[in-house]
């Protein structure tokens, strides 16, 4: 009975796998096709066409693997439309400082929270916590306003600062933190280490699972931004490419799959070189689903 429940629990996980990855396949597949064999793949749906029984609506030509393997979809992303590498550099420079500093800021934060015994810390923590229960459209207009009179707006540093200063990677990391007895601290102090030492040379090498685990959190997040560049970043040319792709076709398939197939590389490999590192910080940190 316990090996039917498992080997149903595989088919079923299995079937599941497949439909998420189905996606995924799909797009790279289709980016290495040719343009002519896309056209006829997906030019079928609502024709009707004339049988022996009658017309009969004709459907799209599913196929995962390409009569003749093209690489002309990549030429053109790559080479015809620099615009392209432009907006992926775009996309660069927004995430890579917001999860540079919020992976600064949180972990400082979330030892503070954790770590240190102040007074209404817990409180603090709970109100610090509740603007995490706010949708970023509640916060919209403040941050516009404040980006307004600061003089931010169509700049990067409109979406980057506040980005920096989001409640969950604290939130995360303390949750990490907690799991570190305070046994750690209390020696190192008795070795004359302050709390600057004890976070650099105790508390980060510990949290190294956390932190890799929040940065494909941040990454994933943010890479695929798309509210608040099209707010704050009024210029099309300062926009990440997560604008750039709903309009990056213009009738070509085949150059919609390739640069989708582009767009979504730095996840995928950024999730198979932290999968780890980022199983273990989910796990360790308590959160669930």
């Amino acid at each position: 009975m316990a090996l039917f429940r498992k080997l149903a629990l595989t088919i079923v996980m299995g079937v599941v796998a497949t439909a998420m990855l189905f996606p995924i396949i799909v797009t790279i597949t289709n980016s290495l096709m040719t343009e002519a064999e896309i056209n006829y793949n997906y030019s079928l749906i609502g024709k009707m066409v004339n049988t022996a029984a009658g017309e009969k609506e004709r459907f799209i030509n599913l196929k995962l693997i390409p009569d003749w393997v093209s690489f002309g979809q990549y030429a053109e992303v790559f080479i015809h439309k620099p615009v392209f590498l432009h907006m992926f550099w775009n996309s660069v420079y927004l995430v890579v400082p917001i999860i540079i500093g919020q992976v600064l800021v949180a972990s400082l934060a979330a030892y503070a929270f954790a770590k240190l015994r102040f007074w209404g810390r817990d409180k603090l923590f709970v109100v610090y916590l509740m603007t995490m229960l706010m949708p970023f459209q509640v916060t919209l207009v403040p941050n516009y306003i404040i980006a307004d009179k600061l003089g931010l707006m169509n700049t990067n540093s409109a979406i980057i600062l506040p980005g920096i200063f989001s409640a969950f990677g604290v939130f995360m990391l303390r949750q990490f933190m907690l799991h570190i007895p305070y046994s750690y601290i209390e020696a190192a102090k008795m070795d004359g280490a302050g709390h600057l030492r004890i976070f650099y040379q105790i508390i980060v090498p510990l949290i190294q699972p956390g932190i890799a685990a929040l940065v494909v959190l941040l990454f994933v997040d943010n890479w695929n931004m798309v509210e608040q560049p099209l707010i704050f970043l009024e210029d099309s040319f300062k926009q990440p490419l997560s604008l750039y792709l709903s309009r990056i076709n213009e009738g070509a398939f085949g150059v919609a799959f390739a640069a989708s197939a582009v767009y979504m590389a730095p996840m995928v490999l950024l999730f198979l070189y932290a999968e780890s590192y980022f199983i273990e910080g989910i796990q360790l940190s308590g959160i669930k689903g």
